[in-house]
């Protein structure tokens, strides 16, 4: 009897997230503010032709998380691919994966809370948005401090709201479109979709512009392999997770927006709130777009929550490492590692400085900020997993359980355009501040390896 709480009180994660969670996990990292409220940035670059900008960015997130998913269920471990990285690549790959993957989420979680606040402007106009920011923060946070079952339920409820809303909302939008709206609106048909300047009306520069808010809405999958390892069957619930992602890109992102940009005109997007709210306000359904802003607010809430349950795990994870301080490794009786929640939700606190000092600006930098740190890390990701695969003999990948497709073709045309979207960084002055801000937080993160960190994670190792 004596034995029991002693045990408890070991760093220990628990594997309470079964397939239902993961799953919906997978699909709330994938529908987020990028989508909801970063697709009119995107819209505005491209036009209709966004919807090619997100078709080949999704294909080339698939294959990554693909190779992603090889390597979480041949070694489901709760450092991921902070941990393959310095297992493939060496202990400098792991450290700057990891502390940028947790750059990332910090800033993915500080445009998730500036959202939030966007959206309770709808209805408290008067409210500073960083009174709003700064609640939302403190409520994750402590719900992030609750068993790791309660969050999988959480963000199970959570993300099975916006899928249903999405997808109500494409079943309207397509009556619309073909039926109209009663007597005030005609059917629209498809002909928004070209005739307002054409498909492409900014050309290929424009998609190409719009490829960095693109991959930001992406960005955040990637933790489907962060919860391998509290995953109660991670050989068989990662795969089925990560084979719906084609699915899930062309249902939530190219075709929702298709039906978006039918229904009205691209240009008339702006980025004064959801577009999806927007929507519904210029066809004179006010409770409508009250119910729609009540569901991008949830929508938002649920990415907040992954985002620090993501990088929660990764800090454990590299703390075990001797890369991260050893007080990440605390956690609680119920498995929660709750010094690294309340660092992230220090950290978060930067967004309310932010949204009071910068209200206007921020949404964009944000964006590109985390769109830089997001593909640094898928690109890592790529590079452990060609790395592990030439560690490995014939006979070894003969018995692969969760290939990649179209090896090695297909991960080598995802490195290429993933470089093409951190050069494209640099070529709009918008976002070559972040590229900027992404290449100094690297130069910064190699030099505190090599002044403060490489010893320890020697003896860590030794150890």
């Amino acid at each position: 009897m004596q034995q029991q709480p002693q045990s408890q009180q070991k760093p220990h994660l628990l594997r309470g997230l079964n397939a239902r969670h993961i799953r919906f996990i997978a699909l709330g990292s994938a529908i987020g503010t990028g989508l909801f409220y970063g697709s009119a940035a995107a819209i505005q670059a491209a036009g209709p032709a966004v919807l090619l900008a997100y078709l080949i960015g999704g294909a080339a997130v698939f294959i990554v998380m693909r190779a992603l998913g090889e390597m979480a269920v041949r070694n489901p471990v709760s450092g991921s691919f902070g941990s393959y990285a310095r297992q493939y690549l060496g202990p400098l790959a792991g450290f700057i994966t990891g502390w940028t993957y947790t750059f990332e989420m910090v800033i993915v979680a500080l445009a998730d809370v500036t959202a939030f606040g966007i959206y309770m402007g709808l209805w408290y106009p008067d409210v500073p948005r960083w009174i709003w920011v700064m609640s939302i923060i403190c409520f994750i946070a402590a719900m992030n401090l609750c068993h790791v079952r309660f969050f999988g339920e959480m963000e199970f409820w959570l993300s099975l709201i916006k899928v249903v809303a999405i997808i109500a909302m494409m079943i309207a939008g397509a009556g619309i479109i073909f039926f109209g709206f009663g007597h005030a609106f005609p059917a629209t048909g498809l002909e928004n979709l070209w005739s307002h300047g054409g498909f492409a009306p900014n050309g290929w520069q424009g998609v190409v512009a719009s490829l960095g808010i693109v991959m930001f809405a992406f960005g955040g999958v990637e933790i489907i392999g962060v919860t391998a390892a509290e995953a109660q069957n991670p050989k068989k619930v990662i795969p089925q997770a990560i084979n719906t992602i084609p699915l899930r890109i062309v249902l939530f992102y190219v075709c929702t927006l298709a039906v978006l940009m039918a229904i009205f005109p691209w240009n008339s997007f702006g980025q004064q709130g959801s577009p999806f709210v927007l929507i519904f306000s210029g066809l004179g359904i006010p409770s409508a777009a009250n119910v729609l802003n009540l569901i991008v607010i949830s929508a938002s809430i649920s990415a907040i929550n992954s985002d620090i349950f993501g990088a929660g795990r990764m800090m454990y994870g590299m703390a075990k490492e001797g890369m991260a301080p050893k007080s990440f490794q605390r956690i609680a009786s119920n498995g929660v590692p709750w010094m690294t929640v309340v660092v992230m939700g220090a950290a978060l606190m930067a967004a309310v400085v932010l949204n009071y000092l910068m209200p206007e600006q921020i949404f964009v930098l944000i964006a590109s900020l985390a769109a830089f740190a997001t593909v640094w890390v898928w690109i890592m990701i790529l590079l452990a997993h060609f790395s592990m695969r030439r560690g490995l003999s014939a006979q070894a990948r003969q018995t692969i359980e969760f290939p990649v497709p179209l090896w090695p073709v297909a991960p080598l045309l995802t490195l290429l355009f993933m470089g093409v979207v951190i050069a494209v960084m640099g070529m709009f002055e918008e976002t070559r501040i972040a590229l900027i801000a992404g290449l100094v937080w690297l130069a910064l993160l190699t030099v505190v390896w090599y002044a403060r960190v490489k010893k320890n994670v020697t003896v860590a190792v030794t150890e």
